[in-house]
């Protein structure tokens, strides 16, 4: 899983800055650690997403400190993420990846859109034809 540690500055009116150290374009705001906990998984989605447009590496989540509040991403989005930044680091286009799966563009659009519920079975392929395999952990 990819879990990102993220900081709660107060602000003079009582609402906290949630960021993301290792994704700066992350940003949100909360009036408390459960709402930071919501709201910071939101702009941290949408950062995400920034990246994929851009077609750069995702940042990988640092180390966090004891006492610390981390996002945890969920799976499917976590998968997606290791996919194009897999893509990204091989040079991959999704066109390439949609000759490689025998596939039309708009389902590879889809394995790399954080909104759309793709089945895992379609991600592990492309992972497959990327000279890679998925793993799944219980810890």
């Amino acid at each position: 899983m990819l879990t990102y540690p993220m900081t709660l500055t107060p602000d003079t009116n009582g609402i906290f800055l949630v960021r993301f150290p290792d994704v700066p374009e992350a940003l949100s705001v909360a009036k408390d650690a459960d709402e930071a906990l919501v709201n910071g998984l939101d702009a941290l989605e949408a950062a995400i997403g920034i990246y994929f447009d851009e077609k750069r590496l995702v940042p990988t989540p640092s180390r966090i400190k004891r006492g610390q509040l981390a996002v945890t991403l969920p799976a499917l989005v976590a998968a997606k993420v290791l996919l194009a930044n897999e893509m990204v680091s091989q040079g991959v286009r999704k066109a390439e990846l949609a000759r490689r799966l025998n596939v039309h563009m708009p389902q590879v659009d889809r394995l790399v859109d954080l909104r759309h519920s793709s089945k895992l079975e379609s991600i592990e392929l492309a992972f497959h034809k990327l000279g890679k395999n998925l793993e799944i952990r219980v810890v």
